[in-house]
Order: structure tokens, then sequence, then C-alpha cells
């Protein structure tokens, strides 16, 4: 029997290089070796205002990213997180067995909370001493978010912002989205380490308390080199979806022109290729460029540095964009493809959700033949 795997991406904003770097490429060499089931989270996703039409349609697309970089739907499960209600009953279920001393240590909670506040008040004057527009785009803000934290203003200055539930529980969901089907083995970079530690403490506390070995504890698969590619605009920070400039990504969406673009308008120095990697240290945006060529060629970084050394920044990065044309286009060209063709989308996510759903509530029914809940 094949071991198991679940991950899954958050269907807000477009997927981008990172993504695919970082998970989605690994995903489908996982795919050979264990039973996967890849979800798109639609539920996590909603912690944070959405538009209702955008999120449905960014669900589809993630969906078709998925299976456009590889992931073969006759061996693996994709489908949305809201669709399988197994994952939110089993939420209810661990979080009474999650202290709250466990979640207050969660950093990437407190890291998003202060993202959420310094995105929109970070050097901002009192509210009453800004212009006209200003003011009435901080009150727009503000409204938008109300209805998913409290925004705390003290004369006439935003001085804090209280986060919702979800935001905070989302790591016992998170952990229900693993142990719901048994996963033995979770891909994880760097910033979701804590999470899949919270989820092997829970399922170990679970066992405990009821004298059984029903939860495997899931076990992390570590991902690639490559699993942090930054931010085309600043190397010190994580290629994100949520960034405000299109140029500090490269999405999956992006035709050659735009990839090129982005590319040739990249943050570097003035300074020709590196002749070692030590040289990466003092040079962040130049690491992250030669990081991506690294993982687009399945080279070392030390073979870049070797094959580029003294020459120019411009010629590397025609290099690099055109590498990245030719690994992207017919991924591109894929997801565009069945983006014109939802129902063929739909057709794949219900083929799906049949296996996801029969797992879920086979396990679902055990856990609660343990706690000694109804079955009916």
């Amino acid at each position: 029997m094949k071991k198991r795997i679940f991950s899954g991406m958050q269907p807000t904003g477009q997927l981008h290089l990172g993504n695919y770097l970082g998970a989605l490429r690994n995903w489908v060499k996982l795919q050979k070796d264990y039973e996967c089931f890849y979800g798109v989270m639609d539920l996590h996703a909603i912690t944070l205002p959405q538009d209702p039409k955008t999120l449905a349609r960014n669900t589809r697309e993630t969906a078709a990213a998925f299976y456009a970089a590889g992931i073969d739907p006759s061996q693996c499960a994709v489908y949305p997180q809201s669709a399988v209600l197994e994952h939110t009953y089993l939420q209810w279920l661990l979080a009474n067995h999650t202290p709250l001393g466990w979640l207050n240590r969660m950093t990437q909670f407190k890291e998003k909370s202060a993202g959420i506040h310094k995105s929109f008040i970070k050097n901002i004057k009192p509210i009453s001493d800004l212009s006209g527009e200003e003011k009435e785009r901080i009150n727009q803000k503000i409204q938008e978010l109300e209805p998913f934290m409290k925004i705390v203003v003290d004369g006439g200055s935003i001085i804090d912002v209280e986060a919702n539930l979800g935001l905070f529980a989302y790591p016992v969901l998170m952990a229900a989205d693993i142990l719901i089907y048994k996963a033995t083995h979770v891909p994880v970079g760097e910033d979701q380490k804590q999470h899949l530690e919270l989820s092997r403490d829970v399922a170990g506390a679970f066992n405990r308390h009821y004298g059984v070995e029903y939860f495997p504890i899931p076990e992390p698969q570590i991902l690639g080199e490559a699993a942090r590619v930054m931010s085309l605009r600043d190397g010190t920070k994580k290629m994100s979806k949520s960034d405000e400039s299109d140029y500090s990504r490269i999405n999956l969406t992006d035709d050659a022109d735009a990839i090129k673009k982005k590319f040739q308008k990249a943050k570097t120095d003035p300074l020709p290729c590196p002749s070692a990697v030590e040289e990466f240290k003092q040079r962040p945006e130049i690491e992250n460029l030669f990081t991506i060529y690294a993982a687009l060629a399945d080279k070392s970084a030390k073979d870049v540095v070797a094959e580029f050394s003294g020459k120019q920044l411009s010629a590397f990065k025609n290099a690099l964009a055109d590498l990245a044309i030719a690994r992207l286009e017919p991924i591109t060209k894929r997801m565009r493809e069945l983006m014109q063709d939802e129902a063929e989308i739909d057709r794949l996510i219900n083929k799906s959700l049949e296996r996801a759903r029969a797992l879920a509530a086979k396990h679902l029914a055990e856990v609660k033949d343990i706690i000694g809940l109804w079955r009916g």
C-alpha cells in the first residue's frame, strides 16, 4: 500500500513561479510513489475578505494549475476543501484536544495579523489629518475588514487590529485537513513546519486520550532547494500572490512577453554575474535569480554561477527568461484551455471528490465510534 500525501494551496490570487518551483513541481514527482490528496483550500481563504465571484473563479483556476503542472487526475484527488464537509466536522472534534496555549504559540497567526495591521495603517497619520481621498480609502478599507476583524480606533488613529476566530483557529482546520485522510506525509516549506508540528501534536493528543493508535503522526516531506522563491522586486521577501506589484512575480498565466519583461525589470545591482556562490550573501536579488535558473534547469546554483561567471546580468536575464518561457509555456497553454472549458474542470474535480469524500466519510465514522458519538 502506498503511503499517503496531503497538501493544498489557497485560491487567493494567481499562482506564480514560486508556487510551481516550491510545491507543484514536487507534487508531480510525489504522485509516483504516494497516494495523493491535493486540496484547493477555499475555507482557509475566507479568513480574510474575498469577492465571491473571484473566489469561485480562482478555485477553478487553482485546480486547473494543478492539472496543467502535471498532476494526474487518475492518480490524485484534486478538489475544493469546502466540498468535503468532513474537514470541518473533524476540526471541531480536534479543537477539543487543542489547548489554547498551542494556538497562542503559532507565529504565522501573529505574522498574518501584523501583516494586516501594516498593510493599511503603517505610517498613517491620524485619520482626521488625512486628505479627503486618503480618509475615504482608509475608511473604506476599515468597512471591508470589519466583518472579519475589529479595527481599534482611538483619537482618530488606528491603534490595533483584532483578528477573527477563523484566522486564530485555522491551524486546527489544517490539522483536520491532514488527519481526515490519515495522511502519512505532508510536503512542507519552512513557513509551514510549525503547522505540521501542531498537527502531529493534535494527532498524538487524540491517540493518547482514547488509548488508540488511530491517527498516524504525519511526517514532513521536505521540499527541494527552490522552496523559497523570492520577489523579483525585493530579494529578501518571498514571492507572493498578494504583493501589490505584478512585477514582483511570474504568474503561471503570464505570456512570453510578460515573462521576459518582468525578468528584464527584476531588481539587481550594477555588477556583473557572480563568480562564486559566496557572493550571494551580499546580493540577495542575484541569489534569487540564480536559484530560479538552477531550479528550472535542474542544476546546482554552483554550476549556474560557473556557466555565467563574469557575464553581464542583462545576458543572464535573457537566458533566464528564455528558460522560464520554455518550462512554463506548456503549463500556461493547458491552463488557458481548461479555463475556457469550465465543464471539464468541474468534471475532473467531481471525479476526485468521489475518492476524497469516500475516504473522509470512512475515517470520520471511525473517529465518531472512538469518541462515542451517535452515527445514525
